[in-house]
């Protein structure tokens, strides 16, 4: 239990507290999808076979992949950023520099986890299958950015918005355009969040050649930048709701996902970081939560 303890606090599982919501939409939204199809022309369009499948046992698959995805992701990030961690104060506690994990063992965890989450997404359908090379190259690939790119942000907002048109495609198979609004939204909202928590790295960033937003324009200019991000993506739950024709239900949950989010900008300050944590995981994660329950809600029940 001890070791299962470190790789749960390796990983932050924790965190995923911020994708998870949103892939429950998604598969949500496809097994409302999936219902309303007239069953008589579901043979003429080639889908019959997901309209038998137990749902249950997909929603299961669906978590499985976005556990081993992120789990191969966050430990991944953690190996190859060991020797950085070692040298910031705020990071130096972390499993691999503190001596709790070794570097290897944490290599070989990321690989299983890599290869579970493709394995897994073989008994999903065969577009999911294909597709799961490009989804871990995007949120493997994320660990290595901030060493060129300030747009380090964005890349790992990509990866996250993954999690609601991936569990449609669980279920259905295609491309929607409401579930990648959806996805748009977590791009917005997760990279607008990551630079806010990046402000507390910002002097290490510039003396070790990493690249954040606030490393490059400074602590107002990346709030300034987070603050426009986090009104896109407003913006794109808005039109979603437009979109899907949500009933008020919705709209309840847009309000307080939104509110989260001038919330933490109301507690973040440039010379103010005592509340980011606060900011980062409770302001997020309530608005990513109530926001999921209010649009499963009104899919369903409204």
């Amino acid at each position: 239990m001890s070791v299962v303890k470190n790789y749960l606090s390796l990983i932050k599982f924790s965190h995923t507290i911020f994708a998870m919501p949103f892939a429950l939409i998604g598969f949500s939204l496809g097994i409302y999808k999936l219902a309303t199809i007239n069953l008589d022309l579901s043979q003429d369009i080639g889908i019959e076979d997901l309209l038998n499948r137990n749902p249950w046992v997909l929603l299961l698959l669906v978590v499985l992949c976005m556990v081993f995805a992120r789990s191969a992701a966050m430990a991944f990030n953690r190996y190859l950023d060991r020797q950085f961690d070692a040298k910031n104060p705020r990071t130096a506690i972390r499993e691999i520099p503190a001596g709790i994990l070794k570097a290897d063992s944490v290599l070989l965890f990321t690989i299983f986890c890599g290869v579970a989450f493709v394995a897994t997404t073989w008994f999903i359908n065969p577009l999911c299958f294909y597709l799961s090379p490009v989804a871990l190259v995007v949120v493997l690939g994320y660990s290595y950015t901030k060493r060129f790119t300030a747009l380090c942000h964005l890349v790992l907002g990509v990866g996250l918005s993954l999690a609601p048109i991936g569990a449609y495609l669980a279920v259905t198979g295609v491309f929607d355009w409401l579930p990648l609004l959806f996805s748009f939204t977590v791009i917005c909202w997760v990279s607008g969040f990551d630079i806010i928590y990046a402000l507390q790295d910002e002097e290490f960033d510039k003396n070790n050649q990493l690249h954040s937003i606030p490393a490059a324009l400074g602590k107002v200019r990346a709030l300034i930048v987070s603050r426009s991000l986090h009104m896109l993506s407003a913006g794109f739950v808005i039109g979603a709701g437009l979109l899907g024709d949500f009933t008020f239900i919705y709209w309840i949950g847009v309000a307080v996902f939104v509110g989260m989010l001038v919330y933490q900008h109301s507690i973040v300050k440039p010379t103010d970081l005592r509340r980011v944590n606060i900011a980062f995981m409770t302001a997020n994660g309530i608005a990513s939560v109530v926001f999921a329950v209010f649009v499963i809600a009104d899919i369903f029940f409204g």
